[in-house]
């Protein structure tokens, strides 16, 4: 299954109110495991930056002045997402903003049921408790020491590898066997497999140097099993 992670940067906290869309960063997730593809864009707002939205992500009117319109990328940004289901933390705000940029060019709305909220997931999972991106990771401990200020394409990266561990796709199942003296908890993993295997990284002259090697060793060595050696 297809899975789009996505996160924005914006001008501000209301899209109503005239703030606007100045960054989208998608990662594409195929059998909840990153394929390496990714989309990345800077957009003009067309308004100037607040400073309180510069001192979140760094993004600078002068930096974005030259960055295309919405316009000019919305073709590519709708082709990259599909019809996958699009992954975000506090949908409810990104959604809101690459809706109403749709609008303004005449696109039709993202609808709902296409979200898949991560905070919603997190609070379900670890209610009480603060559920912001930078907690998660902590939490799951993945590395976010890049994570100096908000940054979409960044911030989607990391986000992908908190789903994975909201979801429990990280451990297959979980079983758990009591008896009248312990608990044992058994955990098996599932070995996921890449739809698009990576390239060998073993070259044509290596495999004939192994198996030469693999010759002097004797009439019928049990590296031969592996060498492909006749």
């Amino acid at each position: 299954m297809r899975e789009i992670v996505l996160d924005t940067e914006t001008t501000g906290l209301d899209a109503l109110r005239g703030d606007r869309l100045v960054e989208i960063g998608c990662v594409e997730m195929f059998n909840h495991m990153p394929t390496g593809q990714t989309y990345h864009v800077y957009i003009n707002p067309e308004r100037d930056m607040p400073q309180e939205a510069f001192a979140v992500h760094g993004l600078s009117s002068e930096f974005l002045s030259d960055k295309p319109l919405f316009a000019t990328v919305v073709e590519d940004f709708l082709a990259f997402i599909g019809d996958a289901p699009l992954i975000i933390h506090n949908a409810s705000f990104d959604i809101g903003f690459i809706n109403m940029e749709l609008d303004r060019v005449k696109r039709a709305a993202i609808p709902r049921e296409r979200l898949v909220d991560t905070l919603l997931l997190a609070r379900r999972k670890h209610p009480g408790v603060s559920n912001r991106l930078d907690d998660l990771c902590s939490r799951y401990a993945i590395d976010n020491s890049r994570r100096t200020k908000h940054g979409a394409l960044l911030d989607a990266e990391l986000l992908a590898e908190v789903y994975i561990d909201l979801i429990g796709a990280r451990q297959s199942s979980l079983i758990l066997a009591e008896t009248r003296t312990t608990s044992v908890r058994v955990v098996e993993v599932e070995r996921r497999v890449r739809e698009a295997p990576l390239p060998p990284r073993v070259t044509a002259q290596e495999i004939e140097a192994h198996r030469a090697f693999v010759a002097t060793l004797g009439d019928n060595p049990v590296w031969r099993e592996f060498s492909g050696a006749e």
